[in-house]
This record gives structure tokens, C-alpha cells and sequence, in this order.
């Protein structure tokens, strides 16, 4: 009897080994079932290398040639943008001096009405016609002052067209 209780002893020992190295083989794949996604991983490739010289010239003037003619395009619009809104900047800067002047002016008109009553006395229809003549006097001169600035930007911007 004490053969097979040896026996008995020696099966559970083997069957308690045999449970370790079952549980060893488990935890060993747990820690290598990554390895070919690691290796993916790992692996270092110079992706610049794979790509012959000429190729990439190839593909940069290809690039080149399909945006060149937008980036032109835009930048002439750009530029055409910016002479309308320097040319409107010119023209609101003359209307401005323009009305100045016409600010300043209304002074002397009134002085000339006022040399006008000394000199004689205007009955009813005079000064009505007096009254017109006064204002197409001013709108005329007005006029006048408005085309001389217009020719004077006119100057302007073909000096600026013959040096630019």
C-alpha cells in the first residue's frame, strides 16, 4: 500500500507541475500574442527613400503647373482691389477738399449780397433773379472746382502709371 500511496503522491504532483506549466504557457502567450503587431510597430522605414528623386521633381512641377495659374489669378485680383480702393481713397479725398471749399465759401457769397443792398435796394422779382443768378454762379463754380480736381487725380494717376 504504500506503493500506491507513493503512486497517488507522485500523479498529484505531476498533475499540480503540470497545472504550473499550463499556467506558465498561458502567461508566455498573453506576453508574445503582440509580438507581429509590434513588429509592425518597431519596424523604422525612411518613406522619403522609397521615393526616387525625379519623381518627386515630377510630382512638385506638376503641382506647380496646376496652382500657378490660381495663385496669379488671385494675386492680380488682389492687386486690381487695391488700386480700385486706393483710386476710391483718391476721389473721396478730392470730394472732400471739394466740399472744404464749399464750406469756406459761403462767407464771401454772403459779403457779396451784402455789397449788393448797399449799393442799391432790390425790389421783389430782382431778387429772385439776383437769388438765381447767385446760385448758378456757385453751381458753376462748383462745377469748375469739381473737374479741376478730377483732372488733377487724372494727372495723378497717370504719373503713377508711368512710373509704376
Amino acid at each position: 500500500m504504500a506503493s500506491s500511496a507513493s503512486y497517488a503522491d507522485c500523479v498529484s504532483s505531476l498533475r499540480t507541475s503540470l497545472k504550473f506549466l499550463e499556467s506558465s504557457v498561458e502567461t508566455l502567450d498573453e506576453g508574445v500574442s503582440d509580438f507581429p503587431r509590434l513588429i509592425n510597430v518597431l519596424k523604422s522605414v525612411r518613406h522619403y527613400e522609397l521615393v526616387p528623386q525625379p519623381k518627386l521633381a515630377a510630382a512638385e512641377a506638376s503641382l506647380r503647373d496646376e496652382i500657378g495659374p490660381y495663385i496669379a489669378f488671385l494675386l492680380s485680383r488682389a492687386e486690381a482691389q487695391t488700386e480700385r480702393q486706393e483710386r476710391r481713397i483718391e476721389t473721396l479725398k478730392a470730394r472732400a477738399d471739394l466740399q472744404h471749399g464749399r464750406i469756406a465759401k459761403p462767407d464771401t457769397v454772403s459779403a457779396s449780397i451784402a455789397r449788393q443792398k448797399q449799393g442799391r435796394i432790390l425790389r421783389g422779382e430782382d431778387k429772385l433773379r439776383a437769388r438765381v443768378v447767385r446760385q448758378r454762379k456757385e453751381a458753376l463754380r462748383y462745377g469748375v472746382e469739381r473737374l479741376e480736381l478730377e483732372v488733377m487725380q487724372k494727372e495723378r494717376e497717370l504719373r503713377r502709371r508711368l512710373d509704376g
